[in-house]
């Protein structure tokens, strides 16, 4: 039995590599959408949260934290696969860096919250992953979004908080559309539902 175990977890890793790699490529191509610039600093709208928020709530939190963290690496890297066909280190310098940096750790909480959801025999399931999605939105992205606009944007705190209320009715529509997606797949695939105690 303990001999099966190496077995195991070494036919988990492909797989975590592939899945990693697919949801990745997911939200690079949902950044192709054209962006809509939008407040005083032209912060496109995109479906870059749509994507996050997906990825997390079908993958969990280590392996959606890591696909959003592998999109968010490339970008860097130089790959034109932010909004407007942008990338590299000049990304951070811009007034969108806040939310950029903080989709990975918006992807774990969502993830993370999206697991204790899928762990219990819950009714409306979806409106519990909305809910999920929500969070990592509203509890990590927007901050962080206002704090990048303050810093790279040079505006006060209202000015940033007003700004970013601009967000909110979209990221809404794609919380509801990134759960409802995401209960699909989950019935489709159940063994994405049915989280690796390695986070694998």
């Amino acid at each position: 039995m303990t001999a099966s175990t190496p077995t195991a977890a070494g036919a988990t890793l492909p797989r975590t590599l592939a899945l990693v790699a697919v949801f990745a490529a997911l939200i690079a191509a949902l950044t192709m959408a054209p962006a809509i610039p939008v407040g005083p600093l032209g912060v496109p709208i995109t479906l870059q949260t749509l994507g996050v928020a997906l990825t997390a709530l079908v993958l969990g939190a280590k392996r959606g934290g890591l696909a959003v963290l592998l999109y968010v690496v490339l970008g860097l890297a130089g790959l034109p696969i932010f909004a407007r066909f942008s990338g590299g280190l000049g990304a951070l310098a811009a007034p969108s860096a806040g939310y950029l940096l903080a989709f990975p750790v918006a992807a774990l909480v969502t993830g993370a919250l999206a697991t204790l959801v899928l762990r219990r025999s819950l009714r409306a399931k979806g409106l519990w992953l909305f809910g999920c999605a929500l969070a990592g939105s509203f509890l990590v992205t927007h901050p962080a979004g206002i704090l990048g606009m303050m810093i790279n944007g040079h505006l006060s705190l209202q000015a940033a908080f007003l700004a970013d209320l601009a967000y909110w009715p979209g990221d809404l529509v794609k919380s509801a559309l990134a759960a409802a997606l995401a209960v699909g797949i989950l019935k489709a695939f159940p063994a994405l539902a049915a989280r690796n105690p390695s986070g694998l």
